[in-house]
């Protein structure tokens, strides 16, 4: 029997037992509604999307193959019209996820208007974003189970007993459109403690996967920016423990953790930790920091700090702004120790922050990390920061180059410029990046792709689009052609916005709570059935 005619049982066993007096609350408009709101509480999606991401990392530590993909959404509407294109066009969510961009909270959440990414936005913003977009997708299942309700009860007012099965099987079998969101909480917002109460907020909202990066919370750059400063691993691993804490307290007991390490990139440090026996973590932190040698006291100038490292004395490069430099060259070192590190204690997934989509660059780290946690895999930024389009190329160029084929004909510091569109290398180029998420996921351990920030930019490139026509010659023609009859041929719901933003789901709850006597916004004086 499925979930719907047990809580349409349940219920008219309830009714029954008012003793006439729930006699107006019908035990199927009851059955309806719960099965439109299966998700009570943001708990309850977290449950649920942990869950499926533990199923989907399993089924890839078997078959690298089997990776899973998201974009970024910063708006709920963003995220329902993802999902359902995605329910659409590939008939399940299977394996497709969201992200939450820090990046985008700050620059389009946030009441100080714009912000760079360097959490500086309100943090109540990204549970805020969370509870958001998990509104929109539930109202998605919503609007399509009951369109599968109006379509039942059409069948069984015809008498059709074929299609009445057909239909109640669809409902049977309803795939939510609620998704896992990887959700970026950016370095912490604060100490360990900042980091714990966040974290909660986020899992009460629904999240069921916490990304966080070693930066220092209060000089934190975008991954794409010069000037980062990273935190030695004691003071990373307090913070998730912070999160595993939040997610144990809520009883979210498989929540994943990504961590995120920015130390390729990042050639500076805040803070010197103190090393209490040689080859413990806050020895190897300090190993590769740039030192001078320490002969005398006059080689240690007023302020200067002097540590011990292999037997020697040695003095940190400090600069102006007291932050240590990193020696030169040690990234990738830095990387994999930060990576071993996370997962031994704790992460469930790495996130490693490149300055390129490169495959045998990231293979060489993860190859180095798998040496020691074989089961190691990445959360990867299929960044809107990369130059595609130039770095493949320019991958092209040095492969064939390697190979011994004539690059001649081609300037490879120019080979952005649209004279190239039509050339052999540029249609290479291009395979490659088609190819590069199942390439990377087979050969560098990538088991969830993400773009950070795509709508941010579909939505400024559709709208440069129509308001170049509109305030045109086009005029009218621009929504009409450009938007409109888009719309109509390829068969998105959204063509119906009164539908789309709940109305027809209103018109039901009328006639539930109402009856014959129902005030309706649809009918045939509705605009909207001009779209049939």
């Amino acid at each position: 029997m499925s979930a719907y005619q047990d809580d349409l049982n349940a219920m008219a066993q309830l009714r029954k037992a008012q003793g006439g007096k729930w006699d107006n609350i019908s035990p199927e408009y009851v059955a309806r509604m719960k099965a439109q709101n299966r998700f009570k509480t943001g708990l309850d999606i977290a449950r649920y999307t942990a869950g499926i991401m533990r199923r989907d990392m399993a089924e890839y530590d078997a078959d690298a193959s089997q990776y899973t993909q998201s974009l970024g959404c910063w708006h709920g509407f963003i995220g329902q019209q993802k999902m359902l294109a995605v329910k659409r066009h590939h008939g399940s969510t299977k394996k497709r996820y969201l992200y939450l961009s820090g990046w985008m909270v700050a620059a389009l959440r946030s009441e100080f208007g714009p912000l760079p990414d360097q959490s500086m936005h309100e943090k109540t913003s990204v549970p805020a974003l969370i509870e958001e977009l998990y509104t929109f997708l539930r109202q998605a299942d919503a609007r399509e189970l009951g369109h599968l309700f109006h379509e039942l009860d059409d069948a069984r007012a015809k008498g059709d007993e074929i299609a009445v099965r057909t239909v109640q099987a669809r409902i049977d079998n309803f795939e939510t459109h609620v998704v896992p969101i990887i959700a970026d909480i950016d370095a912490g917002f604060g100490n360990e403690e900042a980091t714990y109460l966040l974290a909660k907020k986020m899992i009460e909202a629904g999240a069921c996967c916490i990304q966080i990066e070693n930066q220092v919370s209060d000089a934190k750059q975008c991954g794409h920016q010069a000037g980062k400063v990273t935190i030695p691993h004691e003071d990373f691993l307090a913070k998730l423990n912070a999160v595993r804490y939040a997610f144990l307290e809520l009883g979210v007991d498989d929540g994943v953790i990504v961590a995120r390490t920015d130390s390729l990139g990042a050639g500076l440090t805040q803070k010197v930790p103190v090393s209490k026996e040689p080859g413990d973590l806050a020895y190897q932190y300090n190993s590769f920091l740039e030192t001078t040698p320490v002969a005398s006291a006059t080689d240690v100038q007023e302020g200067d700090m002097v540590i011990k490292l292999d037997g020697e004395l040695r003095k940190p490069v400090r600069l102006p702004n007291g932050l240590y430099k990193f020696k030169a060259n040690t990234g990738v070192d830095r990387v994999v120790l930060d990576c071993v590190t996370s997962l031994k204690n704790g992460a469930d997934l790495l996130w490693i922050e490149t300055e390129k989509p490169h495959v045998g660059q990231i293979a060489e780290m993860v190859d180095a990390i798998r040496q020691q946690v074989p089961d190691a895999k990445l959360v990867y930024n299929n960044s809107p920061s990369f130059n595609w389009t130039l770095n493949f190329r320019q991958q092209v160029f040095d492969a064939w180059e390697q190979e011994g084929k004539d690059v001649s004909a081609y300037d490879r510091a120019k080979l952005m410029s649209a004279e190239y569109d039509d050339t052999e290398l540029a249609a290479v180029a291009d395979e490659w990046t088609r190819n590069f998420q199942r390439d990377a996921s087979r050969d560098a351990g990538i088991f969830h792709h993400l773009i950070t920030l795509p709508t941010y930019h579909t939505a400024a490139l559709s709208t440069d689009d129509l308001a170049k026509g509109y305030f045109g010659e086009e005029g009218m023609l621009a929504y009409v052609a450009g938007v409109q009859r888009q719309e109509i041929r390829k068969g998105l719901a959204c063509v119906k916005h009164q539908d789309m933003a709940g109305s027809n789901i209103g018109d039901d709850h009328k006639e539930y709570f109402s009856g014959e006597g129902a005030l309706k916004a649809g009918g045939k004086d509705n605009t909207m059935n001009q779209f049939g």
